[in-house]
């Protein structure tokens, strides 16, 4: 169990429990006036329900995985936020053929490991392996679901960049926004959060860091400031 300010996140039957990427995606997707949302492995259900803390917009999540959904449903039924939020038991490819919805805002904290030693356990190999949801069908599927003037937030490995630009290229989208997450001061960059559209930027990419600690346990303002409204002890 995780608790949070406005809600507690149980992640005992999920795959993937409550971690610092979730977190960082959930603050930092921009959620200005985007009224419908699509969650793309909603998981425990963390993001969206970060996501309705910080917004009116009606909020789809969905996951391929039946036990996360079934906790992300209960989560989020405990929640001060059960009319925002609808979980759905697809996987996106699925979803994707079927939705009629076009979405303001999709995010995804992505399966990323690929041809990676795998565990026995398949529910967390789905949850962290790309065989079920690579980064080009993330990026295809999403982009059929966007609305004209929404946007695709995601949060990577650092070392997934270029292929990223790869994919980005080859689904017709483009990168608006992206920030190189370092763990702690001096370190190199471990993560990235991007923002996509399917429209051509008229003004160049906001490229920015983001240092999350300064040693162990002391964190630098930055992320105080972005994640402050959800972490009990901020």
């Amino acid at each position: 169990m995780f608790q949070f300010k406005q809600f507690t996140i149980h992640h005992d039957r999920c795959a993937m429990k409550v971690g610092t990427d979730g977190v960082l995606l959930g603050a930092w997707a921009d959620v200005h006036n985007r009224q419908r949302i699509l969650d793309v492995g909603t998981g425990t259900g963390l993001i969206a329900l970060m996501l309705a803390q910080r917004s009116e917009a009606h909020i789809h999540a969905i996951d391929i995985d039946a036990a996360a959904c079934q906790q992300a449903q209960e989560n989020i039924a405990s929640s001060p936020f059960p009319q925002q939020i609808e979980v759905f038991h697809h996987a996106l490819h699925d979803y994707s053929s079927i939705c009629s919805t076009q979405y303001d805002l999709i995010v995804s904290n992505p399966p990323y490991f690929v041809n990676s030693l795998k565990c026995p356990n398949l529910q967390r190999n789905t949850a962290r392996h790309t065989d079920t949801l690579s980064l080009e069908t993330l990026l295809r599927n999403s982009h059929q679901l966007l609305a004209p003037q929404g946007s695709i937030s995601l949060i990577l490995p650092y070392n997934q960049k270029d292929y990223l630009n790869t994919c980005i290229e080859k689904e017709k989208l483009f990168l608006y926004k992206e920030v190189n997450v370092i763990p702690t001061i001096g370190a190199q960059p471990k993560r990235l959060l991007v923002e996509l559209k399917s429209e051509q930027p008229s003004s160049p990419v906001i490229s920015t860091e983001l240092t999350i600690e300064i040693s162990r346990h002391q964190y630098t303002e930055e992320y105080i400031h972005l994640t402050k409204a959800f972490y009990l002890k901020m």
